[in-house]
Order: structure tokens, then sequence, then C-alpha cells
């Protein structure tokens, strides 16, 4: 009898691994069935806008989802051989440049003396930038236009850079401040030892260690910048106002409300350098985030 129970033990364990790694690999197709919807609902509106480009406005108006016939790469000629878009993405890359510049050093200065120094109101300080994330830019555009106003600073670069920067500045330490924290203790010791003081540990030893985490916080604060658009739509009036790509895509959809596939082209060619851009960081993103989250 004992012999005989041996086996069955042994049939009924076996049949229960096979159940579970049944399940296991099931749960896994289901893992990918759903990131290939959540990539097909990601991609598809970029894919739609591109072809969108290349097709003719009687193409589009006889079947809005069929494939080109033929292709019509005028569209695209007309926007790239234009001065205007150039000069509209000029304008970005300078606003979006000078944004990220601020945000990443400013950040970092602010987000070091709260992750390595113990003073008093220190969690205040932080508490403050962590409110900062509960008021959105919808909620002071209106006071934020008088008072740059009164500053002069309606109409130009400034307007747009400073509030951009400092819109920003509370993701940024709550990001860059667990990366600075994880930073072991006994480095600083050395450094302090060998001679260096307080400034000089933070640009020979903290910059270069921090560096994961400032691209990510960069490559956060450029998105942010080049996308947006009410704060320019509200600060940039003006006849020489500079304009950037997103205010620029709306007054091409203004002029040509009828030349639908100009517009897609138009949308998709200023959604281009985003794009590329954080495809190159996203690995860089990815290394920062998960630092932070280490600290």
């Amino acid at each position: 009898m004992a012999t005989s129970t041996i086996p069955e033990t042994r049939t009924r364990r076996r049949s229960s691994k096979a159940r579970t790694q049944l399940t296991g690999d099931s749960s896994i197709y289901v893992t990918i069935f759903v990131a290939l919807v959540a990539v097909g609902l990601t991609l598809g509106p970029l894919i739609y806008l591109a072809l969108g480009g290349f097709r003719s406005n009687a193409q589009i108006a006889a079947d809005p989802n069929a494939l080109p016939d033929p292709w019509v790469w005028q569209n695209y000629w007309n926007i790239l051989s234009n001065g205007t878009f150039w000069r509209f993405t000029f304008n970005s890359l300078v606003v979006a440049g000078a944004t990220t510049i601020g945000v990443v050093a400013l950040g970092t200065m602010a987000a070091y003396p709260l992750a390595r120094y113990r003073f008093r109101g220190r969690e205040g300080i932080f508490v403050v930038f962590t409110a900062g994330l509960m008021f959105p830019l919808t909620v002071a555009i209106f006071p934020l236009f008088l008072l740059l106003q009164d500053l002069g600073w309606v109409g130009g670069y400034w307007g747009l850079i400073v509030p951009q920067v400092a819109f920003a500045l509370p993701v940024t330490v709550i990001i860059m401040r667990p990366f600075l924290q994880a930073l072991p203790d006994e480095l600083e010791e050395a450094s302090f030892m060998d001679g260096l003081t307080r400034v000089g540990f933070f640009f020979r030893m903290i910059l270069p260690l921090a560096k994961p985490g400032m691209v990510t916080v960069g490559v956060l604060a450029f998105l942010g910048s080049w996308n947006g658009y009410l704060l320019p739509l509200v600060i940039l009036t003006g006849r020489d106002a500079p304009t950037t790509l997103p205010l620029g895509v709306t007054q091409f959809q203004g002029q040509n409300a009828s030349d639908f596939a100009g517009i897609m082209a138009y949308t998709f060619l200023a959604m281009i350098p985003a794009l590329v851009f954080f495809l190159m960081m996203e690995r860089r993103i990815v290394d920062g985030l998960s630092g932070a989250v280490k600290g």
C-alpha cells in the first residue's frame, strides 16, 4: 500500500507543476497582448498622422482610413521649404534648451542641501516643493500674466522660460533628492579630508555622479517645454513676439482649415524633434528613475 501511494504522490506533484507552468505561460501571453494593445494605441495616431500627410484632401474625403494612393510628397515639401516652420522650430529649441538648463542647474542645487545637510526646517522646505505639484499652471496663469506684464517680460523669451523653470522645479527636486541621498556619506568625508570644500565637492563629485538623474529631469523639462501650449499662448502676445511650434501648428490650422492633409503633415513634423529626443534618452531616463527609486 505504501509503495503504491508514492507514484500517485509524484504524479500529483508533476500535474500541479504542469498546471502552474501553464498558468504562468498564459499570464505571460496576456501581458504581451496587453503590451501590444498599448503600443498600438500609442503609435496608431502617430502612424495615421504620418500617412495622412502623404495623401491628398480628395483621398482623405473619399476614404479617411485608406493608405496613400498615390503618395503625395508635396505636403511635407511645402512645409519643410517654408522658412516660417524653421523659425518656429528655432524658437521652440531656444525656449526648451534654456528651460532645460535652468531646471537642471537650479533643481540640482536646490536638491543638494535638502538631501545631504541636516538643518532646521529642511523637511518643511521639501514639503513646499512637494506642494508645488498640487498647483497646475492653469490656476496661476492670470496672476502670472499680470506679474510678467509688470516686469516687462510679456512677449519675450524670458516671460516663457522663467515660469517654465519655476513650475518644473518641484518635480525636479522630488526626483533628485532621493538620488543624491543614495550617495555614500564616506565619499563626502573622504573628499573633505582631501581638502575639498562643500562647493568643490558639489562640482567635482556630486555633479558627475548625479548625471543619470540630471539627464532624467532634463529630458522631462525639455519635453514639457517643447509641448507647452497654454503658457506660450498667453505670454507670447504682440506682433514681434516669438512663436513656438505648438502655436505654429494652431496658426497653420487656422490659415489652412480646409487643407486636412497639410495639417496632418505639419502636426507630425512638429512632433518629430520631441519624439526623437525622447527615444534617444529613453534608457537614461529609466536609469535615472531607477536610481531615484533605490535611493
